[in-house]
């Protein structure tokens, strides 16, 4: 084999003092080769991201490269100049980051934002730099590409966002591209195209991809390579069918375990009809003025269903297709314009504030980032008592209900005096489902509320649903776009698209037989649908 594009020996990257550990990494050893795609697996915390960062020497104040070498065309990455990193990055170094939205500067066009590469490395006139920004945007599959140069960042999508990000890190066409989980926050169908975008880039320009991922399906689509970390340490590495099918070590076999499987879970017993909406209808105004009257979206349309006691549906779709803004309407967090949402048969739409106040009891809703919706000021017992105080129970009773709580979604009571930044991802969503069964809700609204945890926490949430679900008798509307997620959770499933429900069944029959055009689409571009893990068709 020839000799490695990038080398990494012994990498250790120190903590500051206080930290729960020593090291962010320590003794890290990979190797990267041109034309071929390394992918780099591990929950939150494991090093994948400090690692990419040493290489691009963007490492965070506070953390130190005590030891080891990055060698990449006859030098150490670690031991260059501050000028001579800038020299690389962008030149022969790219990089695109997990978030778009937080790398692209929002007030700046989107055409001025590509060519800052050329520019800062005083490659190309004026206009050489614009005709490559254009032929750069078109090559990552960006519509009208001319008049995009001029568009802002917030008037695109997540996916051409991260498209934009892509253009950025190729414009000087790097020997190194790194790509910290840029599909992370993205649907399915987008993530998809995204991932044959960084195949092809890496087949046609014979690129050395190194991709960072928590995700086993994304590994399965798009790896030659793997390397396996946790806890700042490499613990396996190999051919990607060897690390997929064969996995030597024992946390490498618990993150493939712990991948949901395409495989429908058998539906209860259906119970009398809880929920049923008909002929909502919610519109929004994108855009205009003053002087300028903006654009109607209709957010929701033809989007009716029931929900049965006792079971979970989920609604499963791209962004923008309308699940959350559903959703919101059900709980009336925000007012469709039409239609009618019965509770138990009574009609939640025409009720105002005073009337709702007990409804709220019945019908609670888990979000899907739980730092942004718990009050970071707040200690969490309070956070989670807050709701029955709202209904009238006693400071002391609440509080001790709220301990009672965090107990039953696997935290210690002592938890209750602590705030939400001294808890992992997968524990603050812990108690943001405490939160909500604190007024003993019959129907819960979970609202992507997995989307953003590493595949071990995930599974532990799924678990954790399950078993409140069989317990309390709990009946979920589940909104996802992640369909492995879905096959696992839910008894049905309704597909919506566009605003409205274009396919609704049992969740076998939907994903086993589906009849709408973009169901199958959905299904087709689950990343590694191909690959089997542990053994089970999925």
């Amino acid at each position: 084999m020839t000799a490695p594009l990038l080398s990494v020996r012994g990498l250790t990257v120190r903590l500051p003092r206080g930290a729960d550990r020593a090291h962010a990494v320590e003794d890290v050893s990979m190797d990267l080769h041109a034309g071929e795609i390394l992918c780099v697996v591990g929950e939150s915390g494991s090093g994948k991201s400090i690692t990419a960062a040493a290489m691009m020497g963007l490492l965070p104040r506070g953390l130190d490269p005590v030891a080891g070498t990055i060698g990449f065309e006859g030098e150490d990455l670690l031991r260059l100049s501050p000028s001579r990193m800038r020299t690389l990055r962008g030149r022969r170094l790219g990089m695109v980051f997990q978030e778009p939205m937080s790398a692209l500067n929002p007030v700046l066009p989107i055409g001025d934002q590509v060519e800052e590469v050329m520019r800062v490395h005083g490659v190309g006139t004026t206009a050489e730099r614009r005709a490559r920004t254009v032929e750069m945007l078109a090559a990552v599959g960006l519509p009208d590409p001319e008049a995009l140069v001029d568009t802002h960042p917030h008037r695109l999508s997540g996916g051409q966002r991260q498209r934009v990000m892509i253009a950025i890190a190729l414009m000087l066409e790097p020997a190194v591209l790194i790509c910290d989980e840029p599909t992370t926050a993205l649907d399915v169908t987008t993530q998809m195209q995204i991932l044959r975008l960084v195949k092809d880039i890496q087949a046609q320009r014979g690129t050395g991809v190194m991709f960072i991922t928590h995700d086993f399906g994304v590994v399965a689509e798009v790896a030659h390579r793997v390397v396996v970390m946790r806890h700042g340490r490499v613990v396996e590495t190999g051919p990607a069918r060897d690390v997929l099918d064969r996995p030597s070590h024992d946390y490498t076999k618990a993150l493939i375990a712990a991948v949901p499987r395409l495989v429908p879970r058998a539906a209860e017993a259906a119970g009398p009809i809880l929920l049923e909406t008909k002929g909502i209808a919610k519109t929004f105004r994108r855009g205009g003025g003053l002087l300028r009257p903006g654009k109607i979206v209709k957010a929701v349309h033809d989007a009716d269903f029931v929900l049965h006691r006792g079971e979970t549906l989920g609604l499963v779709g791209e962004s923008g297709s309308g699940k959350s803004t559903l959703a919101r309407c059900v709980i009336r967090l925000i007012d469709p314009e039409a239609g009618e949402i019965r509770l138990d048969g009574t009609d939640l739409r025409p009720l105002g504030k005073s009337a709702l106040h007990p409804v709220r009891k019945r019908v609670q809703m888990v979000f899907q980032d739980p730092f942004s919706s718990l009050d970071p000021r707040r200690k969490v017992g309070d956070i989670v008592a807050e709701g029955p105080r709202a209904h009238g129970t006693p400071k002391r009773a609440a509080l001790e209900r709220a301990r009672e709580l965090l107990r039953l979604v696997g935290l210690d009571p002592s938890a209750a005096a602590r705030y939400p930044h001294e808890f992992s991802g997968g524990q603050r969503q812990r108690i943001g489902i405490a939160r909500a069964l604190a007024l003993e809700p019959e129907l819960l609204v979970a609202d992507e509320p997995v989307s953003a945890l590493d595949v071990s926490v995930q599974a532990q949430i799924l678990d954790l649903l399950a078993d409140l679900r069989a317990r309390l008798g709990l009946t979920m509307l589940f909104i996802t776009h992640d369909l492995r997620v879905a096959a696992q959770v839910c008894d049905r499933v309704a597909v919506m698209r566009h605003g409205a429900i274009v396919e609704q069944g049992s969740t076998g029959q939907v994903f086993g037989a589906p009849a709408h055009p973009y169901t199958r689409a959905l299904l087709d571009a689950i990343p590694g649908r191909g690959w089997v893990p542990g053994g089970v068709a999925g």
